[in-house]
């Protein structure tokens, strides 16, 4: 189960650098997005991911793939691959802050997520304001989505 918030991040109000923190970079393209199902390579890293319907709380399940199994995948991808840098910041109650900073036909897109152990810790969370926009509620944010605009 994937509880999660997501937030609309102006860079130029984060208090620290992202330059700072871990980073990975992450390539992601979409064979289908009614149900979501996705392939992700991150780093050196390969995974089928499907997700069911939901915005904040959904199901999630991955599974690894080889490099060979993903690149044979990708030609099948339905929209554009997705490419992003995704720093990953502590926070607080040992919670992080996802930020991704997207390239590409997707830049200047900066988005933030939050993932919570549970709905109640999600719902009750009070973002600072340099998070910027709540847009947990919104599927126009959703990789997927931003896949077939």
């Amino acid at each position: 189960m994937e509880i999660e918030r997501k937030f609309l991040t102006d860079p130029d109000r984060l208090p620290f650098r992202p330059e700072d923190y871990p980073c990975r970079q992450i390539e992601q393209g979409y064979l289908c997005t009614a149900p979501v199902v996705r392939i992700r390579r991150d780093n050196d890293s390969w995974f089928l991911t499907y997700k069911s319907k939901g915005l904040m709380v959904r199901e999630e399940y991955n599974l690894p793939l080889t490099e060979e199994a993903y690149e044979h995948l990708k030609k099948k991808v339905d929209g554009r691959i997705i490419s992003k840098k995704r720093y990953v910041i502590p926070i607080e109650n040992g919670l992080n802050i996802e930020l991704d900073i997207f390239e590409g036909d997707l830049a200047p897109l900066v988005l933030s997520e939050i993932e919570f152990p549970d709905e109640e810790s999600a719902v009750n969370y009070q973002a600072p304001e340099w998070l910027g926009e709540d847009v947990t509620s919104s599927s126009l944010y959703h990789n997927s989505t931003l896949s077939q605009m």
